[in-house]
């Protein structure tokens, strides 16, 4: 698997000004945005400006240069990929994603685009957001399908579940996710592992709210997730210190590595006595696979 991102921003497809900001912020991947945060008597605008972004020298930078596209099914998707595949962005975000098909299909369209643009074929990922309707909740488990080598990640969303099951609120009174969100949320995260994906969270809404915020990810750290959506570049270091590894988890994860590598034939071995196994080997590798590729990246 490849090293996460940890902190991903969106930016609206039709705002130079806020693209050029996203450059000079310390996320690890830029979320181009052709879906929601654009108008759609603005969207051609939109398409045009990213695919100018993606072609020019400012695109060449140390963040992953993503495109969140508009649902399948519309005349928007392909002229999305149309106006994008050509700039070799690291991947497109599928909004939502109905399983395998969905993925497939996506994946035979950058197919020939690439073939067109003359761009490294199977280069540009897939991401999808794979909770937002109804129907896509019962298709989670598809993901683990063969030939899929392109999906990167699997996150989730609220918002537009909400509006397709026809709830009220997603949340509780005391502002948690409510039962049903909290079990879609938890079936993502199961999903994208069992497939070997990366587990992104969904954004943080109140973005003036960081306290809440670095509450909120140091859950989603604990329970699995690599990583979140930025909607304010405040969101960002937040974002990064949560899914970095602490000092102590280094230190930990290097006795770990040392201790099995002194005895490569041993299953179990105690460690300042505590017990440690073979998965907490692979676990603490995880850990300092992540510290030397974040290490040259500010947190």
């Amino acid at each position: 698997m490849s090293v996460p991102m940890r902190s991903i921003l969106f930016v609206p497809g039709d705002s130079e000004r806020k693209l050029e900001k996203a450059l000079g912020s310390s996320a690890d991947g830029i979320m181009i945005d052709l879906e929601d945060s654009v108008a759609a008597a603005r969207k051609p605008l939109a398409r045009r400006m990213t695919a100018d972004f993606l072609r020019s020298d400012r695109a060449r930078c140390d963040k992953q240069v993503w495109v969140r596209i508009n649902p399948l099914g519309g005349q928007d998707t392909l002229a999305d990929l149309a106006a994008i595949v050509g700039g070799s962005p690291a991947g497109v975000l599928l909004p939502k994603a109905e399983g395998a098909d969905h993925i497939r299909r996506l994946g035979h369209y950058l197919d020939a685009l690439e073939t067109r643009e003359a761009v490294d074929p199977g280069s540009i990922r897939i991401m999808a957001v794979a909770t937002e309707t109804a129907a896509s909740t019962f298709m989670l488990d598809q993901y683990r399908a063969a030939g899929m080598s392109r999906l990167y990640g699997l996150t989730w969303g609220a918002e537009d579940l909400s509006a397709d099951i026809g709830a009220t609120t997603n949340r509780d009174a005391d502002g948690r996710w409510s039962l049903t969100y909290r079990m879609v949320r938890s079936n993502m995260l199961l999903a994208a592992k069992a497939a070997g994906l990366h587990a992104i969270d969904t954004a943080y809404p109140d973005f003036s709210d960081l306290d809440a915020l670095r509450r909120s990810l140091d859950a989603s750290r604990r329970e699995g997730f690599n990583g979140g959506f930025a909607i304010h570049p405040a969101q960002i270091e937040p974002l990064n210190d949560a899914f970095s590894p602490s000092a102590e988890d280094i230190a930990l994860a290097e006795r770990v590595v040392a201790a099995f590598t002194a005895n490569p034939e041993a299953g179990t071995l105690g460690i300042e006595g505590r017990m440690y196994d073979r998965p907490h080997l692979v676990q603490a590798e995880k850990v300092l696979a992540m510290r030397d590729a974040f290490a040259a990246k500010p947190t």
